[in-house]
């Protein structure tokens, strides 16, 4: 999350007082981090309460691509997936329009993140990812993940010219590989449905029950967000991104056999991988590491100005892919 479109409590609080019922906007706060959209927290107070919800202002997805994400959340949530609800205003609508772009309010989840998960967190986290994925699995709305092959071969000839003949050769390389993959037979006959496409450990919440919020062992999970990259991808896509960020060792690119172990095997107790899933999964996993060593090439040779973004480093999926073409 970052800040293109700074917002001030003076922009929004007539607005939040005549459209919705949530009471008085006492406080909105810019959210640092991410790299696509405007994210700020906004506090109400509400017959004595406070209430926090989250505000974005979208950057690059149009008016017609948004209602997508925002069904897909109102969806999961309407079927107890702990994931951020949309608000909508008085005439019903989730998506409106704020300093002339396209904008939303949800419900803010609990908790913090966990940057440095156990086993235990994977294993909360493979759970719910297999039940958000069968929980979708009805969602009448379809929409390609915006940041697959298409993109990707839209995008490497405008990063090529930045990197080095090594990383040159890998990139045209492995998008040659991918392009092969996604046109075959096995890639047609995996299952797929709305996924969230970048379930990154920052995307997670756990609610502390513990004694202290270093108590990790007593956390439960508080939700899954971020959904504006989500689409309707395949589910082991879905899968191997959050085990490409999950499932790291201490290297800070191979995989931790305990972490994946204990993702996989919960992800299984409630959605086993099909036959053809798990032929694919060294493939896909390639997949996810190049998808994001491309994104955060894009974001780091061509940026954007904004208020609170630091781009990622891309040598980081470069590693990872690295990595991962040795298994």
């Amino acid at each position: 999350m970052a800040v293109f479109t700074p917002i001030a409590l003076s922009d929004i609080s007539e607005w939040i007082a005549r459209d919705f019922e949530i009471g008085t906007a006492i406080d909105i706060r810019g959210i640092h981090g991410g790299i696509e959209n405007s994210n700020f927290f906004l506090d109400t107070e509400r017959d004595g309460q406070k209430q926090e919800y989250v505000l974005t202002i979208f950057e690059r997805l149009s008016a017609e691509q948004l209602p997508f994400y925002l069904e897909i959340m109102r969806h999961l949530a309407n079927k107890g997936i702990p994931v951020p609800k949309p608000l909508a205003n008085h005439a019903g609508a989730i998506l409106f329009s704020l300093k002339g772009k396209p904008a939303a309010i949800v419900s803010k989840l609990p908790g913090l993140s966990r940057l440095a998960p156990e086993e235990y967190h994977c294993e909360l986290v493979g759970k719910m990812l297999a039940k958000m994925h069968l929980a979708g699995a009805d969602f009448q709305h379809t929409q390609a993940n915006l940041r697959s092959l298409p993109w990707w071969q839209k995008t490497v000839p405008q990063v090529l010219p930045h990197l080095n003949t090594a990383q040159q050769g890998l990139l045209r390389d492995e998008l040659a590989t991918q392009a092969d993959f996604f046109a075959s037979a096995d890639y047609s006959a995996l299952p797929e449905g709305a996924s969230h496409c970048d379930l990154f450990r920052d995307n997670v919440l756990f609610d502390p029950k513990g004694s202290s919020a270093s108590d990790t062992q007593q956390d439960q999970l508080g939700g899954f967000f971020d959904f504006y990259f989500a689409g309707t991808d395949k589910w082991l896509f879905d899968l191997a991104v959050t085990a490409n960020d999950w499932c790291l060792a201490e290297n800070k690119q191979d995989l931790d056999p305990g972490r994946l172990r204990s993702l996989l095997d919960a992800y299984q107790a409630i959605r086993p991988l099909t036959k053809e899933e798990q032929a694919s999964w060294s493939l896909m996993l390639r997949a996810a590491a190049l998808r994001f060593w491309i994104s955060r090439l894009w974001d780091f040779y061509l940026p954007r100005n904004a208020h609170m973004l630091t781009p990622h480093n891309p040598q980081h999926f470069e590693n990872i892919l690295l990595s991962r073409k040795k298994i």
